[in-house]
């Protein structure tokens, strides 16, 4: 086989493989709940607060070299911090607060700026409590692969955080 031909055949497949990649969604979404044995109100608290999100933050379980450093107000709105870890850097920040949902941006830089939440709404006694994640992952063929694997290796560290916040409000 020439040059050429194998030119053509790995232009073939790079090309193919694109195309169905930008087949596969745009929007990935994670999602993961747990029952607590806390007021709703006490989640909301703690996840609005840059030292309270630090007290059930799975990522400093999974990284003890995990670096942080806060910002804006100590809670609300503007409240925030960057990290530095194993895996990456960027920043959260509280973007909105309600009675039942914290709100966060996040920026990872080249990898995107997805969104997470955490809701607390009280059901038979306990508090339900979920934390989304939401990300946009655009017009990058690679990105879209990988969209195919975030529930998998975002959704068990958003478990381990739901049992971090169940063991700090308990």
């Amino acid at each position: 086989m020439n040059f050429k031909k194998i030119a053509l055949y790995t232009a073939c497949g790079v090309a193919t493989l694109a195309v169905t990649a930008m087949a596969l969604p745009r929007h990935v979404s994670i999602e993961r709940t747990a029952m607590v044995d806390a007021a709703p109100a006490a989640v909301i608290e703690l996840a609005a607060s840059n030292t309270g999100y630090q007290a059930f933050n799975p990522y400093k379980d999974l990284d003890p070299n995990l670096r942080v450093e806060m910002f804006g107000p100590a809670s609300g709105v503007g409240s925030g911090f960057s990290f530095e870890s194993k895996d990456g850097a960027g920043q959260q920040t509280v973007a909105s607060v309600t009675s039942d949902q914290v709100n966060f941006d996040l920026d990872l830089g080249p990898l995107g700026q997805p969104t997470q939440a955490i809701s607390a709404v009280a059901v038979d006694g306990a508090t339900e409590v979920t934390w989304t994640m939401d990300m946009d992952l655009g017009m990058n063929p690679a990105f879209r692969i990988m969209g195919l694997f975030m529930d998998g290796m975002i959704g068990p560290n958003f478990e381990l955080g739901l049992a971090n916040i169940a063991d700090v409000t308990a």
